[in-house]
């Protein structure tokens, strides 16, 4: 198993509008498409602020290339990115 560690930093003040942009539209096709979620989190008061970051498991890097994959190829991802790449600073990915 292996898994895939995100983390993306929210501009300044919009971190309520990202997170109910997120669970609305992006979280139902990744549960769909993606599978096992790990954790999600967000640090708001401690550390960095306006950060999240989710964890996804995997079989192993070809299931999360195929995952992710069909994820991408799902017409409503577009269309959630074009709302929510504005709303972020960075993003980083780890596996």
């Amino acid at each position: 198993m292996i898994v895939d560690h995100r983390t993306y930093r929210v501009k300044p003040g919009k971190l309520t509008e990202y997170l109910k942009l997120y669970e609305a539209e992006a979280l139902p096709m990744q549960l769909r498409h993606l599978g096992h979620c790990v954790g999600w989190y967000v640090s708001n008061v401690i550390g960095p602020l306006s950060q999240i970051v989710h964890m996804w498991a995997y079989k192993d890097l070809a299931d999360r290339d195929a995952r992710r994959a069909k994820l991408a190829a799902d017409p409503a991802w577009p269309k959630f990115l074009e709302k929510a790449l504005p709303l972020l600073d960075a993003m980083e990915n780890k596996i």
